[in-house]
């Protein structure tokens, strides 16, 4: 069922990337090109399943045109990937199992791709299907999850400074909300402001997101030391080698492990009021643990 669930998912968004993305033909094609490059990689489309999925289990149905919001939230996400990736900054070629994009295209392009997919996620949420007012609370909810004051870039900010030295727990925590659970909770939440939840939703949504995002970048520091670079798609013990400061490095993997269980019990614990047609969600926060295993 939750494989179903992701594949139905998966296909949604790609099919909206493929029909909002221009063509590679498009002038400049370079561009364009590298864009698709990256968006086209083979990602698991978790952000928009998230963002979907928490539609659905406020409306109860799926809400026509929350796939759109999907895309331009995995527009934002790959938008990272290709910056994070840079020589810059982790300077790493291989990402979801292909070349980096600035391996394949050049840093400049892959730079000015990057901006690109941000620029064009903007454009895709000022012409969402709903009203204005949920258009202008998506954009304030994804502009501030992609910022800098507890948000994608702050947290970018931060991991790059603890390089070779070792953040305390509570640093290492405002990291990872930062760069990695802002945007799934904004995914999250974005889908229920699409779907016209009420304030008692939206709050249990985001303490759903904020324990489940923490839980997902634990899994993936865990995953970082334990799985090959054929298993993860990108190269495996970066982390490691560039001394960063994980879960798995600053309380042993049994201990990260079992944080990363704790937080999922508390994601799902506050659907709990949602009843049944939380289940979906609750099914996927567990499953980001799981991959740990």
């Amino acid at each position: 069922m939750l494989k179903d669930t992701l594949q139905q998912g998966q296909k949604l968004a790609d099919a909206a990337l493929e029909r909002l993305l221009p063509q590679g033909t498009q002038v400049p094609p370079s561009i364009h090109q590298a864009m698709r490059h990256s968006v086209f990689a083979g990602g698991k489309r978790l952000r928009p399943i998230l963002c979907m999925e928490s539609a659905r289990m406020v409306a109860g149905d799926l809400p026509k045109g929350v796939e759109e919001l999907g895309a331009a939230i995995e527009m934002l996400h790959t938008y990272s990937l290709i910056h994070d990736d840079l020589p810059a900054l982790d300077n790493d070629d291989l990402r979801r199992g292909r070349p980096t994009c600035h391996v394949a295209y050049g840093e400049a392009t892959a730079i000015l791709a990057g901006d690109a997919l941000q620029t064009y996620a903007y454009e895709v949420l000022a012409r969402l299907q709903c009203s204005a007012e949920q258009r202008i609370r998506i954009v304030e909810e994804l502009s501030h999850a992609t910022g800098t004051i507890e948000g994608m870039i702050g947290g970018q900010v931060m991991d790059l400074e603890y390089e070779h030295k070792r953040a305390d727990a509570t640093t290492l925590e405002y990291i990872h909300r930062a760069k990695t659970g802002a945007l799934i909770t904004a995914s999250l939440l974005t889908g229920c402001i699409y779907a016209n939840a009420n304030s008692t939703e939206l709050q249990r949504v985001r303490e759903f997101g904020r324990a489940a995002g923490l839980a997902f970048q634990i899994a993936d520091d865990i995953l970082d030391v334990t799985q090959t670079s054929e298993q993860l798609g990108k190269t495996a013990g970066k982390d490691v080698a560039s001394e960063k400061s994980t879960y798995p490095a600053l309380f042993g993997l049994p201990k990260a492990e079992e944080m990363a269980d704790r937080l999922i019990n508390e994601a799902c614990s506050a659907l709990d009021s949602f009843g049944a047609r939380a289940e979906t969600l609750k099914a996927i926060a567990r499953y980001l643990v799981e991959r740990k295993k």
